[in-house]
């Protein structure tokens, strides 16, 4: 592709306006046309960026002005753009998770093979320069073999019951970001989950069905073990921390403060808060996506995070679902049935 790129942004909510914002700031890539379920939501971004509101998803697809599509909706509208798009011919940026149901996840794939279009899951969490440092110590063999990877993920704030209803859980909502983290980190495959999991904030989210706190056990094929665990609240900020162990010493990857100033005063040292939420702590990580995906299109090559990437940490979580039902271990070789059944 030449540059400018033009992209087309499906989905225009809090995520969706995030990308917007990304996209205009990325040399080589220019945003000329969103569109949304939500009129009015679509007319306020097109109107904000200065690009044309299209009223519906084909509209977009069929415009000679749109070389690529960042699709943004809610995860249950990923699927069915994705088969589009590749039909159209269109470069592929999609949010993660691809589907909750890995059926749909395997339709999504079948189609982007076919049609050969360029595709990137966003997993953020990759781009990010303090997450990048421990998987390049890992990988330069700074701290030798790898023993033990530990992976802690804390939102400030549990989200509303009308999210979680449709979020697929907290494994392919949250965790996500994490199993995929313990992949690019170790690049090792998971092969087991086990899974332990409570309610211990909002008793609302047990009452759909789901868990706000959780605490899994990863087995890697190269037989590293991850632990990892969340909670849907951390009343301090937004808790986001990595520490890989190995034969030769440890890297870890800390939280970032709204500052790093220390006040120090005869009762003690005091710190900045941790940063709110993921737009303000994932901000670089972000820019670096973007800027990757434009050097992809640009350039070629493999994608920075392909298709097939995005397919491993979904039936992670999956499998962390059927551990958590049935109290025992689950290999991810297990999983082959719709999340519906399993969540």
């Amino acid at each position: 592709m030449q540059s400018p790129i033009r992209v087309g942004l499906v989905g225009t909510g809090r995520i969706g306006r995030n990308h917007a914002s990304m996209i205009t700031a990325t040399p080589g890539l220019r945003l000329t046309s969103v569109t949304d379920v939500n009129s009015e939501s679509a007319t306020e971004v097109a109107r904000a960026f200065n690009v044309e509101a299209m009223p519906t998803v084909d509209k977009l697809l069929d415009s000679a002005n749109v070389d690529a599509v960042a699709i943004c909706t809610s995860t249950d509208g990923h699927v069915d753009v994705i088969v589009a798009a590749a039909a159209a011919g269109k470069a592929i940026f999609c949010e993660k998770p691809i589907s909750i149901d890995l059926s749909q996840v395997d339709r999504a794939i079948a189609a982007v093979n076919l049609a050969k279009v360029p595709f990137l899951v966003g997993f953020n969490r990759r781009f990010d320069p303090h997450n990048r440092a421990v998987s390049s110590a890992v990988h330069r063999g700074d701290i030798g073999e790898l023993h033990i990877l530990r992976i802690t993920s804390r939102d400030p704030i549990a989200p509303p019951v009308s999210y979680v209803k449709v979020s697929g859980g907290i494994f392919i909502d949250m965790m996500i970001h994490d199993f995929d983290m313990a992949h690019y980190i170790s690049r090792s495959k998971i092969v087991e989950i086990f899974a332990k999991g409570a309610v211990r904030i909002d008793p609302a989210i047990g009452e759909v069905g789901d868990i706000d706190t959780a605490v899994v056990v990863l087995t890697h094929e190269d037989g590293t073990i991850t632990t990892i665990d969340n909670s849907r609240q951390s009343v301090y900020g937004y808790d986001q921390r990595i520490e890989a162990f190995g034969s030769k010493g440890m890297v870890t990857s800390q939280n970032v403060l709204e500052n790093n100033a220390i006040l120090a005063l005869a009762d003690g040292s005091h710190s900045a808060r941790v940063q709110d939420f993921f737009p303000e702590r994932y901000a670089e990580a972000y820019r670096n996506e973007w800027l990757e995906f434009a050097k992809y299109l640009i350039e070629g090559g493999p994608s920075p995070v392909s298709i097939e990437d995005g397919r491993h940490p979904i039936v992670a979580g999956l499998a962390a679902g059927l551990s958590l039902r049935e109290g025992r271990p689950v290999r991810l070789s297990e999983i082959s049935i719709p999340a519906s059944q399993v969540l």
